[in-house]
Parts: C-alpha cells; structure tokens; sequence
C-alpha cells in the first residue's frame, strides 16, 4: 500500500510539473495476481520503472516486495536517478544525490 501511495505520488508530481509538449514515448504494464511491473518513459527525459511481488501468501505478515527506479531532468539541467525497494522495511531510496545516513 505504502508503495501504491509514493507511486501515485510520484506520478502526480510529474503531470502537475509545467512542461512544453510532454509525450509518452514508451508505457508498458503488466498485472498479475501475485505480481506486477510497469515502465514508462516520457519525451522530456523522465523514465519510471517498478516491479513487485506478493510475499508470504496466506500469512499474517503477507505483503508486498517492490523495487524500482526513476529517473528526471531537474531544472539545473542535471539527470536524477533514484533506485528504491520497499518492503517489510519501508520505502528505501538510493541515489547518488541523496545524503546518506
């Protein structure tokens, strides 16, 4: 759920962004009952990519596994890559840009 809500998050903040002429130049999706993965990559540098998995089925603790990356063009003109996973642990974000602890 966590992960749905930074998704979701994540892909607001990109369409509330002012760009010129954005287009999707690439969107693929794949939804299954115990797993998924999506991409996408637009005209203006930015790409998203994640994938998940259901974990201990039928368990108290089940949940769900997911790892991915984005990756955008700030206004300084420098490409940003983020990798993360979230799971039991929470969301976890690496970048080089990020400080870490």
């Amino acid at each position: 759920m966590k992960f749905l809500i930074v998704f979701v998050a994540l892909f607001a903040v990109a369409l509330a962004a002012p760009a010129d002429d954005v287009t999707v130049l690439r969107q693929v999706s794949e939804v299954g009952p115990e797993s998924f993965s999506n991409a996408y990559e637009t005209s203006d540098g930015t790409s998203v990519q994640s994938e998940g998995q259901l974990k201990n089925i039928g368990a108290e603790n089940e949940g769900i596994v997911s790892s991915g990356s984005y990756k955008f063009v700030a206004d300084d003109g420098q490409t940003y890559t983020v990798n993360w996973v979230a799971d039991e642990n929470g969301f976890q974000p690496s970048g080089a840009h990020l400080p870490v602890a």
